[in-house]
């Protein structure tokens, strides 16, 4: 068994908002309405889209639905949030080319997630490189874009400080401390549900030993810093407890 280590319709937004209120409360005033829209307050990673990616909060909709999959329990809008917020940290003291590439990257590279399907990074590269063009991106960052999320099926090699970057942040969960480690490992258990316990115990026992096996699980020195000692120890004590 494997576990992993991990064309729009051009609607408008708010024209969408504003007739699904006015249907909703029999006729309500366009005031109303205006009212209610100025009543939205963008998450972490809506704030993202539109400082680093785009505007145009369309195709950002349709990326956060896709993180409200019913097979997902921890690849959620949460995590995406999460590695968004680690990104930033540590762009506070890597050297970060482009920025907005690295953000990008963090919030497609979860975009699609089947955990029986074995080319997840792979699709999420291909939707990430198609909403981009459709954006307006130039097709060299794009493909930056798309390579660092394939990249995230095995967190190695990164290429440059920007890839390093991403992966530490997707990793950092590894080194979190132990009660959100244990949540965590709870999460992701569930979603490979259709494995059963000893199915599931030997494919995160070797993904948790190749870890182990690394000379550095983190690619940056600030990750290192922040993460590589917790996360070598949760990692030997979750194989410790799951040890059949």
């Amino acid at each position: 068994m494997a576990v992993n280590s991990r064309a729009t319709s051009g609607s408008d937004k708010h024209g969408d908002r504003n007739k699904r209120h006015g249907a909703s409360r029999g006729g309500a005033s366009a005031q109303e309405s205006s009212d209610e829209l100025d009543d939205h307050v963008p998450g972490p990673a809506e704030i993202a889209w539109t400082t680093h990616v785009s505007a145009q909060t369309v195709l950002f909709e349709r990326l956060a639905s896709r993180h409200r999959e019913r097979q997902r329990r921890y690849h959620r809008l949460e995590h995406v949030e999460a590695v968004l917020g680690h990104v930033a940290e540590l762009s506070a003291t890597e050297t970060v080319a482009d920025l907005g590439v690295v953000v990008a990257a963090a919030l497609y590279h979860d975009a699609v997630y089947e955990p029986q399907h074995p080319a997840n990074e792979r699709a999420s590269a291909r939707l990430a490189r198609r909403d981009l063009a459709e954006l307006g991106w130039s097709s060299d960052r794009a493909d930056r874009v798309a390579e660092m999320i394939e990249g995230t099926k095995t967190h190695l090699d990164p290429s440059d400080v920007d890839t390093a970057v991403l992966f530490d942040a997707d990793l950092a969960i590894l080194g979190a401390d132990s009660d959100r480690y244990r949540v965590y490992v709870d999460k992701v258990r569930d979603e490979y549900g259709h494995f059963d316990d000893a199915e599931w115990r030997s494919g995160r026992a070797a993904v948790l030993a190749g870890f182990l096996e690394r000379p550095q699980i983190y690619a940056t020195v600030s990750g290192r810093d922040r993460w590589e000692a917790a996360a070598r120890s949760n990692i030997t004590a979750e194989l410790a407890t799951s040890s059949p």
